[in-house]
Order: C-alpha cells, then structure tokens, then sequence
C-alpha cells in the first residue's frame, strides 16, 4: 500500500443517500483536525458540490471526484488516488464491479454495503488473487448486512472461549428489537435482485446455498439450505417467544460461516448458525409471526411481478437519493439476541445493540468505522489482501470502534423473556 497518495479515503456514491449519511458521519468524526486527508466521489459535479456545502464549514474545502463506474480506466484512476474506497453506489452489481477490480489492482482497500450474495461472490472470484497480490483488502457487507451478526459472533465466541476454553458449536442469532426505514438505494437493491433473479434462476438458488461464500473447498456443512421465501414460524424455548424468517438471515448466514472458514475455523468445523426475528408469546405470537411471514413472501412475490413491481415503485418504495427523515433516523433502533450452545450444554449469550435507523444512519456509521479501521489501523490489521469479511479482516480493531464511535454495544447478558416483541 502506497502511505503518499493523495487520499486516505474516498467516499464513492456520496450523492446517494446512505452515501451523504456516510459523508456525514465521516466529517463530523475526522472535524477540521487535518489528520485524515479525504474526498467525496460520484457522477455529479454539482450534487457533490451540494453534498459538500451540506457538511458545514470544516468539510468546506473537502476535494471532489467524479467518474464513471462503468469505465475501467476511470476506476483505475480513483483507485490510485486513495489508500481506502468506501462505496455506496448499490445495486452493487450494477455499479461496483468496476471499482472493485481497479482496487484489487491498485492494492487499494475497499469497504461497501452490499448484501448482494451472488454479486460477492462473483467479485471474490475474480478478484480474490489479484488482491491478495497487491495486498488489497476488499472487505464487503459493512453495514446491518452484515456486521452485527459477523461481529457479534466474532464477540460471542472469544467470550466462550475465555469462559470455558472453547468455542460454542451452535449459535443462533435473534432479532428482538428493529425500528426505522430503509433508502431508496435498499429499495434499487431488492428490485435488481429480485428482477436479475428472474432472469438468471442462479442467483435465486445462490440464496439457498448455506456455504455460498466460503471459500472453494470449503462449502459443505452441517447447515441446511435457506430460503428468502420461507414462512416457517417456530417456538424458541430460550427466549419463550415464536419467530420468524428474517429477510436478512440468508445474506448474513453466509457471511458469518466465510469468516469461520477462512480463519481456519475457529468455530469449529461442525458450526451451526442460523437467524430469526422474535415475534411474540402464546397463541398471538404465533398467529402473528405467521401473518407477517405470509405477508413478506406476498410482497417479495409482488416485487418479482412486472405490474406490481411498477405500482410499488411508484407509491410505496423510496426513490433513488430517498430515505426516512431526520426524526425517523434519529429514533430509529435495534437489537440482537446471540444464544451460543455447546456440546455439553453449556450456554453462552451476547446481546448487541445499535442507536438509530439501522438501514440508514446506525449502517453508515459502521461503515465509516470499516473505513477508518482500514486506512488508519492498516499496520494492525492481521490478515493480508484478499476478500474479507468484516470480523475476519477487522475483529477487535472494528470492535473496538464500534462501541466508542458508532452507537454500538456488545456484551454478554440474559436473554429476554417471554416479554419479547418484534
């Protein structure tokens, strides 16, 4: 990695609306000190410049890139100006391929939002030796996909292992608390998918694949096939409250078992891990989670249907550069229950935590986190280039991060009880 470049990060996509949330939270944490040499990025010269009087005085003289995402030469040439790219630009695989290849080229660290399965693994694959070659770390899934469930397992079972000298074999990971919006970018993002996935019945079926993103060689387990479809409800004894899918368990599963593999499993070959959402208690919990599952499988059917797919796009969903308003940001929350179990029984619980929005304001924190732990703590790191996930290239340097910067807390505890609601 080149330490005299221009740049120590670079914003890409800051016009978007998570992007400007990430441009944000990145001014106000770096101020007018000097110390982190930084820019915006995007199309647009005159949205940037927008973006750029939005930051306030000390962002005033922060520099503006413009390119091209689908221009080889253009990516090649951001790259090479900054130690770190942070983007925002999703549908990923329709802007962020390019980007991607020019950092693994340029040994240019690279963070992102994406929770798109099949389009990471695409970059894995081709990217995976260059980057390595290079000494690129391209670190995807920064945000709610999928740091909580990466981390907070990562958290979980380094308690486990310090408490009773190993790992649990099993982890379950539940949602009991979640409120806010989502961007027009999530929005894009789920239309793209579900319409390429249309088109291409692979990237549908990647989403089963429980192993998907692990290494090659490495994708067998003992974990079952996933669905984004599944409206199976089920009674969790621990927490004495019914469950549902969770719409992002399939993305996040992965990314939890790629860091188990490619640090060697520290978790243990027969790790199991698996996601739901806490719905309630008694014969109304269990009503209502099957009513909300029926009805996510009714909208995400809607989604892949051209004529309601048109009407949602036009009434319902957020539009490109849309997201939830300042208050909705500021109130929004969330929180995860991680049940670890071994095989004698004994049982370890982490419970993790976030202030704000958890699509938009709590996930572009986390990423700007990813970013800095990138460019500032890159002599800590301990893995070389390659792709990454966000515990198995950052562990405790984002850990740390996170609690002091980001809103976030982890730490061992009790579960709740039959009081929980969704």
């Amino acid at each position: 990695m080149e330490h005299d470049r221009e740049f120590d990060i670079v914003v890409w996509g800051a016009t978007g609306f998570t992007g400007r949330l990430a441009a944000e939270k990145l001014a106000a944490r770096v101020g007018s000190s000097g110390d982190l040499r930084w820019a915006i990025g995007g199309r647009n010269q005159a949205k940037l410049e927008s973006v750029r009087s939005s930051l306030g005085i000390a962002a005033a003289d922060i520099p503006i890139i413009t390119g091209d995402s689908h221009d080889t030469a253009s990516m090649d040439a951001l790259a090479a100006r900054t130690r770190v790219v942070c983007s925002t630009v999703g549908p990923y695989a329709m802007y962020g391929s390019e980007l991607v290849g020019a950092c693994a080229r340029a040994g240019t660290h690279y963070c992102d939002l994406s929770g798109e399965a099949h389009w990471i693994r695409e970059m894995m694959d081709a990217h995976q030796a260059g980057a390595a070659e290079t000494g690129a770390r391209i670190v995807h899934a920064c945000g709610m996909d999928s740091i909580p469930s990466d981390v907070g397992v990562y958290f979980l079972q380094q308690r486990a292992r310090q408490l009773h000298g190993k790992p649990c074999s099993r982890v379950r990971m539940r949602v009991i608390e979640m409120a806010g919006g989502f961007s027009g970018g999530t929005a894009a993002s789920l239309l793209h998918g579900t319409e390429a996935g249309r088109k291409d019945l692979s990237i549908m079926r990647a989403m089963t694949e429980p192993y998907y993103l692990a290494p090659e060689g490495h994708r067998q387990g003992p974990d079952e096939p996933e669905s984004m479809r599944s409206t199976k409800v089920e009674y969790d004894q621990d927490l004495q409250a019914w469950t549902k899918p969770f719409f992002m368990g399939p993305m996040n599963t992965k990314i939890v078992r790629r860091t188990n593999a490619v640090l060697g499993y520290p978790y243990g070959e027969d790790f199991r891990y698996d996601e739901a959402r806490v719905v309630g208690d008694g014969v109304g919990g269990r009503i209502k989670a099957k009513a909300e599952a029926l009805g996510y499988v009714g909208f995400l059917a809607a989604v892949g249907f051209p004529p309601t797919r048109r009407l949602l796009k036009k009434y319902v969903l957020p539009g490109s550069g849309e997201g939830p308003d300042q208050e909705t940001r500021e109130s929004g929350r969330w929180k995860i229950v991680l049940i670890g179990k071994m095989d004698d029984g004994t049982t370890v619980r982490a419970l993790v935590g976030g202030e704000g929005d958890p699509a938009t304001d709590s996930t572009s924190r986390m990423l700007v986190e990813s970013a800095l732990c990138l460019a500032q703590d890159a002599e800590k790191i301990p893995v070389g280039g390659g792709s990454w996930t966000p515990a198995a290239a950052l562990g405790d340097l984002l850990l740390d991060r996170l609690t002091t910067y980001a809103g976030m807390s982890f730490e061992l505890g009790p579960t709740l009880g039959s009081s929980a609601r969704s």
